[in-house]
């Protein structure tokens, strides 16, 4: 089964009711980046310093992604906060990755390998660029804001629901590239998701991504 399956972009989609919710979310803030490289479905990215809110939760990947997820939007869209407060707007994409048992959290965005009832994963939401640390509103104790430094990162993406066979085989593949580039990967894989949840399958931006060495 080749890449090729898995970049289809929506080919052959007419339903006009799948193409209006996708033109809803087409125009959600996304961080900036410069494109080092592009070759097929994946690119060489350099990220600036990016803020984020993060959460990690236990469970499988969806058990725990469902659970990050509200307690985010819940933060957000200024739900929990005593004082109250403006909402943030929503971005994209959405940033969940596996927390490594010896990872010390203060890199962020989306690691897989063999998922257990233990394991913990990171969720994380960016921030618009138009906030610091210092101009958040202020966090719920579970939820951390902090900076992600500037780094450099590999991704490929396909469309689809992001389903375990999916996301397996696109490691492969980014790992592959990865080694044809003669590239250094940092840190566990990550998993970017761009879409909200009606959006159809065959429409929705995924991107599996990890950190390389910029030198």
């Amino acid at each position: 089964m080749g890449i090729g399956k898995w970049v289809a972009g929506g080919i052959g989609i007419a339903a006009l009711g799948a193409a209006a919710v996708y033109a809803q979310y087409r125009d959600t803030e996304e961080p900036d980046f410069t494109v080092v490289k592009e070759d097929r479905a994946f690119q060489l990215r350099d990220y600036p310093t990016i803020v984020v809110a993060e959460v990690t939760h236990s469970g499988s990947r969806r058990q725990a992604s469902g659970a990050s997820f509200r307690r985010l939007a819940a933060y957000i869209f200024a739900q929990d906060r005593p004082e109250g407060g403006e909402e943030i707007a929503m971005t994209s994409p959405v940033i969940q990755d596996r927390v490594q048992r010896d990872e010390k959290i203060a890199m962020t965005a989306p690691v897989i390998q063999e998922e257990t009832d233990t394991d913990e994963w990171r969720m994380r939401f960016v921030m618009p660029a138009k906030y610091t640390l210092e101009t958040l509103p202020p966090a719920p104790e579970d939820i951390t804001l902090t900076e992600v430094p500037a780094r450099r990162m590999a991704s490929v993406r396909f469309n689809g629901y992001a389903r375990r066979a999916e996301i397996d085989l696109m490691e492969r593949e980014l790992t592959n590239w990865i080694a044809a580039q003669e590239l250094v990967p940092v840190g566990g894989f990550e998993y970017a998701f761009y879409d909200a949840p009606m959006v159809p399958g065959p429409m929705r931006r995924n991107e599996v991504m990890i950190e390389v060495a910029s030198d």
